[in-house]
């Protein structure tokens, strides 16, 4: 068994994926966590909210990034 610290939730967290990955492989652990990770927010209603940008503000925008 692992000696974890259970009052942090990084150590924990990273333990049980441990766990996972070793007790499922690395493609069921893949799977598990494709079934449990659901996202957040509503998709399909704030696609629609997303304001319209130009192709050159996007490039503005991007370039500032750098």
């Amino acid at each position: 068994m692992m000696d974890v610290n259970i009052n942090s939730p990084v150590a924990v967290r990273l333990a049980g994926m441990e766990a996972l990955s070793g007790a499922l492989g690395p493609v069921g652990f893949a799977r598990f966590f494709q079934q449990i990770e659901d996202g957040h927010g509503d998709y399909t209603k704030e696609k629609y909210q997303q304001p319209d940008i130009s192709l050159e503000a996007l490039d503005k925008l991007l370039s500032s990034q750098k």
